[in-house]
């Protein structure tokens, strides 16, 4: 379906075919990275023959224990919390609407996935960490472990989830499954 231009008859719109199957399987591949990159360690950093494994969970764990507690919330915020609204809110609202149906409550759960879509800040964290470890390596000898593979692959799959979905085709077929 696409909209033109009465004039010229150029394009103004025309909706993605699929965008609710593309950003379902890269919502759904975000969830599953999501554990990944929870499961395994983020990096490994030998300093002063000491081997210190870090999660995401345990460093934000540390900023808290070690008088930063807003910092480590924030983490938490923005790298954990967030992305599982988002990419949840996308697999919930989604999935059900590829076959006809709403699912229970998903107008909400639509509108704050829109609303937090602003706060899912995980390039912004991933910049501030590779930042951060370039100015590390001169300390200690650190490593990328497979959770931080996992969060740059996440970044990438909660991009695309993001501008897979059609908006429009979402909310319209959001309102006719309604009726």
């Amino acid at each position: 379906m696409a909209a033109r231009c009465r004039c010229c008859g150029a394009v103004l719109y025309q909706n993605r075919p699929a965008s609710l199957v593309r950003s379902t399987a890269f919502a759904l591949t975000s969830l599953i990275l999501m554990v990944v990159v929870h499961a395994f360690p983020f990096l490994v950093m030998d300093a002063a023959s000491i081997r210190t494994n870090l999660s995401l969970i345990s460093a934000s764990g540390a900023l808290i224990r070690e008088g930063s507690p807003i910092l480590g919330i924030v983490v938490i915020l923005f790298t954990v919390i967030t992305p599982l609204i988002l990419a949840g809110g996308l697999l919930y609202v989604c999935l059900p609407l590829m076959f006809g149906r709403v699912a229970p409550g998903g107008f909400f759960v639509a509108k704050w996935m829109s609303k937090s879509e602003p706060w899912n800040m995980i390039e912004v964290f991933l910049l501030g960490v590779l930042v951060s470890l370039l100015k590390l390596n001169k300390v200690a000898d650190v490593h990328f472990g497979l959770g931080f593979w996992s969060f740059a692959a996440l970044m990438v799959s909660m991009a695309a989830a993001v501008a897979a979905i059609d908006r429009h085709e979402l909310w319209d077929r959001l309102e006719v499954a309604k009726s």
